[in-house]
């Protein structure tokens, strides 16, 4: 690429992210991100679509206080730079330099997978600069971007909006502080507001839910459907629609393969594994020690927003438990949990292992009542009893109280970590 050209667009990028105005909702991944830079390692932010990748940037800066010239921004996706070749690496570098920016500077880099051999740039320069990747999935999954530099990098995942962030974007107060019956209802209203819209920051920003479908759109056609042959298009959204529509369910391979009529397995494999690799539907295994009765069982499957459910149409009206379970297993993931379900007897919804070892058994139901108060708990209760857990938890809509060795406690509460 022309030398002056490639100057311009990098003066034209460094004004564009230093004069964007937007309102900033401080992460709660922030500190974990902090806390890998001593490693000295490319962090990699992965993340669905929209979910704040780009923002976390802007974050980033503000928190390690970096003045200009100690950071530089750099946009792959900007067709300007679609004549950009391995050699104009050397470029970019000689800009930072002629600019005089400060020798290790920390390099914010979006959309990197948009050129070739990028992986052999950030090796080479991964000891001078420490290196912030961000990307979509337009051509290179975020995962697969980072199992590109395995063993050479950090990673980081991104999800919408925690209820706490939410919290945050709307300015309502949530601490302990004062918690009176006022406050109360104004996070209660807020919650019902979160259950409905999910957490995509701009969809939260704006209270227009409009842009969900446009996303989900997206996601679908762009990083599902394209990395595959025209004619599985009609199964692929087949699938999404039988995933969506089953959320919190048992579901295998082999009974999404006969509702599509996709004869092969493998191929309904890789579907799967690629909605998964989007960061749209993630799935969770029974818990077994033994890896191959795990693998044998069906999975169940989660949505990465209830926004997306919502303006599916797949409100659960029947079921409203399945909907709040959908959002303590997103929760359970932000907080980096390894999560599986338990099903003997009786069934437990989640189970959170750390090493070798359960730690939590968590049931989720709308609410406890005389019809599913024997079956919740026992199926809690076995689960305890079998790993040898102290504590259950049963998670509801707005009920609380001690029950023996059990805690019921609404989800709100548990969101904010009121315990």
């Amino acid at each position: 690429m022309e030398r002056n050209k490639l100057y311009y667009v990098l003066f034209e990028q460094q004004n564009d992210f230093q004069e964007d105005n937007l309102t900033i909702v401080s992460r709660e991944i922030t500190p974990r991100l902090i806390s890998y830079l001593p490693l000295k390692l490319p962090i990699i932010i992965t993340g669905i679509r929209r979910s704040g990748k780009s923002t976390l940037l802007k974050i980033l800066i503000k928190e390690l206080h970096l003045k200009e010239k100690e950071y530089f921004y750099l946009n792959f996706s900007d067709e300007r730079l679609i004549e950009l070749v391995p050699d104009d690496f050397q470029k970019i570098l000689d800009f930072l330099e002629e600019q005089n920016y400060k020798r290790n500077c920390h390099l914010l880099i979006d959309e990197i997978q948009e050129v070739q051999h990028w992986e052999k740039w950030i090796d080479r320069i991964k000891e001078k600069h420490p290196i912030t990747i961000t990307g979509s999935n337009s051509k290179l999954l975020s995962k697969e971007i980072s199992t590109v530099l395995t063993g050479r990098s950090v990673n980081i995942s991104i999800y919408p909006f925690s209820f706490k962030e939410f919290l945050k974007a709307k300015n309502i107060d949530f601490s302990m502080v004062d918690l009176d019956i006022k406050k109360q209802a104004k996070i209660r209203a807020a919650f019902s507001l979160y259950s409905e819209l999910g957490g995509v920051p701009k969809v939260v920003m704006d209270d227009d839910t409009r842009i969900l479908a446009e996303l989900y759109e997206n996601i679908i056609y762009r990083d599902i459907i394209k990395r595959f042959t025209y004619r599985l298009d009609k199964p692929i959204k087949e699938i999404s629609t039988l995933l969506l529509s089953s959320i919190s369910k048992k579901i295998s391979l082999r009974s999404i393969s006969k509702t599509v009529g996709i004869t092969n397995l493998l191929t309904v494999k890789s579907i799967i594994d690629t909605f998964e690799g989007s960061f749209l539907f993630f799935f969770i295994h029974k818990f077994d020690y033994s890896l191959r009765k795990q693998l044998q069982n069906p999975r169940k499957v989660y949505c990465v927003d209830n926004g997306f459910v919502n303006k599916s149409g797949f409100r659960f009206s029947d079921d409203k438990g399945k909907f709040l379970e959908n959002m303590v297993f997103l929760e359970l993931k932000r907080r980096g949990k390894e999560i599986y379900y338990f099903s003997g007897k009786g069934e437990c919804d989640f189970l959170t292992r750390e090493g070798m070892n359960i730690k939590e058994a968590i049931q989720v139901c709308y609410n406890i009542n005389a019809e599913n108060t024997e079956r919740e708990i026992a199926g809690l209760q076995e689960a305890m009893n079998r790993f040898n857990v102290k504590k259950g938890i049963i998670l509801t809509l707005d009920q609380e109280e001690k029950l023996s060795d059990i805690l019921v406690l609404p989800i709100w509460k548990w969101l904010l970590n009121f315990e």
